[in-house]
């Protein structure tokens, strides 16, 4: 369930790892992690830092390029039958008590990305964080995970599907206690506002207020243009986002 292979010794291995140096305090704790961590995981660049008391679930299908830090008390769940996991490029910084998880779907955050503390993200489909994009406190972001509410059959009884892929466009801001629905996607360089509930497309240069979110002004105007005029054009085409689904 928590080691995602049926091999005894995958199971010793991460029991044994798990139990002595998960919690293991100071800098021995962090370099012995350093070093014994990316046995568990299914690939893992150079300078690595993982905090204490971070969960690993089907680390196997967890992967993590050069420069990450993993702080303190995160979980990273790569879980499903079919599904590649999660990936984790260069440069990536999860803060503390932040939750990565999958249930057959994929996540991936791009190369220094800044997730700060007490964040979730969950998967069921596929889930794609750009590059340089930073994202504060207590946000939610999901992919999937939604139901039929206008059926008979109890919500608690039915089996969640994805409305598409989740993206969040590169060098987006996203404000402390922002939620990103699922199905959603953000353009480039989009800023959205502390506390707002993202539930339709959000275009790239733009700043998104609100509950639900929506468009207030724009950021890197160009000549001659206003705000009432958008920027249509930073809107993910249809074809980028098939390429993610």
């Amino acid at each position: 369930m928590v080691v995602g292979k049926t091999e005894l010794l995958s199971f010793l291995k991460y029991e044994i790892i798990t139990f002595f140096l998960m919690n293991l305090p100071g800098a021995l704790g962090l370099y012995l992690r350093s070093k014994f961590y990316p046995m568990l995981l299914g690939e893992v660049g150079s300078n690595v830092v993982f905090g204490r008391g971070i969960t690993l679930r089907h680390p196997h299908k967890i992967r993590i390029g050069q420069n990450v830090i993993i702080d303190d008390n995160c979980v990273l769940d790569a879980k499903g039958q079919s599904n590649s996991g999660i990936s984790l490029g260069d440069g990536v910084f999860i803060g503390r008590n932040s939750i990565i998880y999958c249930k057959d779907g994929d996540i991936e955050i791009q190369p220094k990305v800044n997730i700060s503390a007490n964040c979730e993200l969950f998967s069921s489909h596929r889930l794609v964080i750009g590059k340089e994009t930073m994202i504060a406190a207590y946000s939610y972001i999901l992919s999937g995970g939604s139901y039929d509410y206008e059926s008979e059959v109890p919500l608690v009884e039915q089996d969640s599907y994805a409305k598409g892929p989740t993206v969040i466009g590169e060098r987006c801001w996203l404000g402390a206690k922002s939620v990103v629905l699922d199905g959603v996607s953000i353009g480039d360089r989009a800023v959205v506002g502390a506390g707002a509930v993202v539930t339709k497309n959000i275009p790239g240069s733009s700043v998104a207020i609100g509950i639900p979110a929506k468009v207030k002004s724009y950021v890197l105007q160009q000549k001659g243009t206003n705000s009432s005029e958008g920027n249509n054009a930073a809107y993910p085409t249809e074809e980028q986002i098939s390429k993610l689904s």
